[in-house]
């Protein structure tokens, strides 16, 4: 697409009535969070307290942003599965033009199996990676494409839906093809057995593995995070990587991403933020790793704007071997009041670094470029929508951490609808064993949830050193559940430290337990709500949940640390000894980090699959069926605020609005028409 059709794009997607005004955030109380729910989702709003405080330029420059960052949604269907593009636009076509009964069951089952495709990007679960299951089928749909003009569907000129590959249907059809987006089971080839679009067809993970070590120079103190931002294919028997970058694999969206960075580096707060922008763009342009690391060095030294944003290649969850970037965006603004405890926390980075339980030999000598804060975000995009974390800790890069340092930030206006909307929803008294914990978790749930999450962000995943010479990409398939495990550790141990409450970060010398109970018993019992019957853990949190709790109650048996509980037929986790169990993290903790110094790979396999994987079926099988009683969703995505820009005569943007009456469907229909170029 030229220059000058994008300008008329954006002239027109700001066009609004030059009268309107930016109201003001509608209060907790009056809020509405729940948007819809579905199978075993529930979507939600957030708001977005304090935009209106924002200058002008500041919104302007979010607004932008937030464009850059809903541009790229059609490259993580895309990553997520080489159908899934096609696949989602044959059921839009449906939804919007199906002109029979839509009362009907077999109807509304395709309505749930579309709103199933837009919170897994594609036709796997967001999290579990299991492909879903129609509950119509095959003849149904069919038959409905048939009443379906031809120019109303996606298909190529002069092709008929009966022409389409039968490969189509067979996926979305039969469970045995292609089941599940990311495979992590022990023995099997995990890129052949992987249903992501990283890797082209045939290619097997011992390939992959031998081609990316062969570009790795051990000598190298600064490597690139090779395989980042590329496919892997073979072409003619050779294998080479396809490069995301603008004139290369998925240019149509990136092109439309620089854009609006370029619109946004115009209305930059300072010099730094808009080289940081610059930096972005000219990575976008070359897909240059090095360019890449450039940028995200200039990332980390931004701690002064009080806008940010994630933009690009950046989680590597959804490949089976931890390298390829997921496309991600979220853009946001400071909590100023709320940062104050994440200042805190970064400003004593060095005492908590020195002071840990790990080995001396495996500690960094010197913390740098510590920063966190507590942020408002306005959008959620690719990986981060309609799903999103809590808490992002990045560059990934261990060297960039190691010399520059890291941005750690907790999104608190995300903790704050689901803290809203789990209000009463009777999970607690359900699952935990008595008033005691009930009360400890009413008290200071919350704000030890956060704290957590503060110190998993800004100093767990920033804590410990690489040994000379070990490959970050060591731990392989176990490197993401072991990282996770290292910072949850960190986290879980210093928040009973008596430090948290000399610096005043908790009111209580137990506050604590709140957060111990929880994750405890989380890891040992309710996470399973989250796995089908029969299924394995394979999601790397949930299985770093699984290895620490599991962990720490096996070696804490002898002195009975934590125990289950039988009442009425019903189990309940106990802890018995609080101490203990932050003895038992910091055991844990120290090992952990070993593994991840010396890149010890059979002790990380270990620890995650005799600890991380492995469900008791009789006690899932209990807390599936407690969990259905209180008809909670145990997943929950997001819809995002709609903002607009308002204009003069002479087109100047005199003020950007906010939305939040827009629904599930609406928004993302919107989407595809809006921001949806690849494939077409």
């Amino acid at each position: 697409m030229k220059k000058f059709t994008f300008l008329i794009m954006a002239i027109a997607l700001m066009a609004c009535n030059s009268n309107q005004t930016t109201s003001k955030t509608p209060s907790i109380e009056d809020f509405d969070y729940t948007v819809d729910k579905f199978e075993d989702i529930e979507i939600l709003r957030y708001r977005v307290p304090d935009f209106e405080t924002l200058t002008l330029q500041q919104k302007t420059l979010v607004y932008y942003l937030n464009q850059a960052a809903l541009e790229g949604r059609d490259i993580l269907y895309d990553q997520n599965g080489a159908y899934n593009l096609l696949i989602r636009r044959i059921f839009e076509s449906v939804y919007e033009n199906y002109e029979g009964d839509r009362e009907s069951a077999d109807f509304q089952n395709v309505t749930t199996y579309l709103k199933q495709i837009w919170m897994g990007n594609g036709i796997y679960h967001h999290y579990g990676s299991d492909k879903f299951t129609p509950k119509f089928s095959f003849q149904y749909l069919t038959e409905i494409l048939k009443t379906i003009p031809a120019e109303k569907l996606p298909l190529a000129e002069g092709e008929t839906i009966d022409k389409l590959p039968s490969a189509i249907w067979r996926i979305i059809f039969d469970p045995a093809i292609l089941a599940k987006r990311v495979n992590q089971a022990e023995g099997e080839d995990l890129i052949l057995t992987s249903a992501e679009n990283y890797y082209g067809k045939g290619i097997t993970q011992q390939e992959v593995e031998d081609f990316y070590n062969n570009l790795k120079d051990t000598s190298d103190t600064q490597p690139v995070a090779y395989g980042l931002n590329s496919k892997l294919v073979k072409e003619n028997g050779v294998l080479t990587e396809k490069t995301y970058k603008i004139g290369g694999l998925y240019s149509a969206a990136i092109e439309r991403i620089v854009f609006w960075l370029e619109k946004a580096a115009t209305v930059a707060e300072n010099d730094a933020q808009k080289d940081v922008i610059l930096s972005l763009i000219e990575f976008y342009k070359t897909g240059s790793l090095v360019t890449y690391d450039q940028y995200a060095i200039k990332w980390v030294a931004d701690v002064n704007s009080l806008i940010d944003f994630v933009n690009g290649f950046t989680e590597s969850y959804g490949d089976p071997l931890g390298m390829k970037g997921s496309w991600e965006s979220i853009v946001n603004f400071k909590n100023l009041e709320a940062t104050k405890r994440t200042a805190i926390i970064s400003q004593n980075a060095q005492w908590f670094e020195s002071n840990s339980p790990v080995a001396q030999e495996y500690k960094k000598d010197k913390v740098k470029g510590i920063s966190a804060k507590v942020i408002t975000a306005t959008i959620l995009a690719g990986d981060c929508y309609p799903s999103t974390p809590i808490g992002i800790n990045l560059p990934n890069s261990n060297w960039i951490r190691a010399e520059h340092g890291s941005k750690s930030v907790t999104i608190e206006n995300i903790t704050e609808a689901y803290d809203r909307a789990s209000l009463g929803n009777g999970f607690t008294q359900e699952f935990y064993w008595s008033d005691t914990e009930c009360e400890l978790v009413k008290n200071f749930g919350t704000l030890t949830d956060n704290l957590h999450t503060d110190l998993h962000e800004c100093l767990g995943h920033a804590s410990g050193k690489l040994l000379p010479g070990v490959d970050q990409d060591a731990l392989k398939a176990y490197g993401s559940t072991i990282e996770e495990a290292r910072a949850d550790l960190f986290g879980l141990y210093y928040l009973a430290d008596k430090k948290m409450l000399e610096l005043g970060l908790i009111p209580d010398a137990n506050a604590y337990k709140a957060e111990y109970y929880k994750y405890i018993t989380n890891g040992l019992m309710t996470q399973l709500t989250r796995i089908l019957p029969g299924k394995n853990i394979e999601e790397a949190h949930m299985r770093n949940r699984s290895l620490i709790a599991r962990w720490c109650y096996e070696k804490g048996k002898a002195n009975n640390v934590i125990e289950f509980r039988v009442r009425e037929g019903e189990t309940f986790v106990v802890v018995n000894n609080y101490e203990k169990l932050r003895t038992l993290f910091g055991e844990l903790l120290a090992e952990i980090q070993r593994i991840k110094s010396t890149g010890d790979f059979d002790a990380g396999k270990a620890l995650v699959e005799n600890y991380g994987v492995k469900v008791d079926a009789a006690l899932h099988t209990e807390i599936l069926s407690r969990y259905k009683k209180l008809n909670i969703a145990p997943y929950k995505g997001f819809v995002n605020p709609v903002y607009s820009a308002v204009t003069n005569k002479e087109g100047k943007i005199t003020d950007i609005t906010i939305d939040y009456s827009e629904n599930y469907v609406e928004q993302n229909l919107r989407y595809s028409k809006q921001y949806s170029v690849l494939g077409k």
